[in-house]
């Protein structure tokens, strides 16, 4: 599957004005990244702490997909969003079982407290028919790099009113949390989200694009 950038511009500027001024480097390059791991049995995806919804939105417009549900615990959703949206408490996915092919997290887990990440996971599991997760988050190696994060969640999270507090995770806490609710990490990838001093600052490797499937079932 290709993702034109051209593509991705045209969604996001269509509901957030501001990439008019601001090419949306970033998240074609995150779109991209789902696409290396995207399944064609994805026809039915939820989106949990979808912000904005634009993500979401771009996802059911340049994706072959027959459903996209967003839901967050605030309700920032844009209104010119054509998607499903609603909130939610955080705790209780409020759907039945199975009733999505997969369900992706772009850049939320760092910021669930640490004792609901496994609970929200188990949960995930439940909703997601065959368990298939997709999380693009962050991999910190050392102090520095949780500073690095902290720095890139306030420059981009501030404009859209989004959540600052976070706990970023080591690759070793990936694999704990996957372990410990029944996941295994089938593919992993980065990409060019930074270039030239900002890349030097702010490398692309503290950005990661990971399909996880349940245990017994990846593959």
């Amino acid at each position: 599957m290709t993702i034109d950038a051209d593509a991705v511009a045209s969604v996001l500027t269509r509901h957030l004005p501001v990439y008019r001024m601001r090419r949306p480097v970033y998240q074609v390059v995150m779109l991209q990244a789902l696409a290396q791991i995207w399944k064609p049995s994805y026809r039915r995806v939820l989106d949990i702490g979808g912000g904005t919804g634009v993500i979401a939105q771009a996802v059911s417009e340049l994706f072959d997909v027959d459903r996209v549900v967003s839901v967050d615990v605030a309700d920032r959703f844009l209104p010119t969003l054509t998607i499903e949206h609603r909130t939610y408490d955080g705790r209780r996915l409020p759907f039945e079982a199975g009733d999505f092919d997969c369900v992706m997290f772009n850049n939320v887990i760092h910021h669930v407290e640490t004792t609901d990440r496994a609970p929200l996971l188990l949960d995930c599991r439940r909703v997601a028919k065959n368990g298939d997760l997709l999380i693009k988050d962050h991999v910190a190696v050392g102090s520095l790099d949780h500073a690095r994060l902290a720095v890139l969640d306030v420059v981009g999270n501030t404009i859209f009113s989004g959540m600052i507090r976070a706990s970023y995770l080591t690759d070793a806490d990936w694999r704990r949390l996957a372990a410990e609710t029944g996941f295994v990490m089938e593919h992993a990838t980065s990409g060019p989200y930074r270039s030239s001093f900002y890349a030097t600052l702010f490398p692309n490797r503290l950005e990661t694009t990971m399909r996880w499937a349940a245990a017994g079932s990846a593959g």
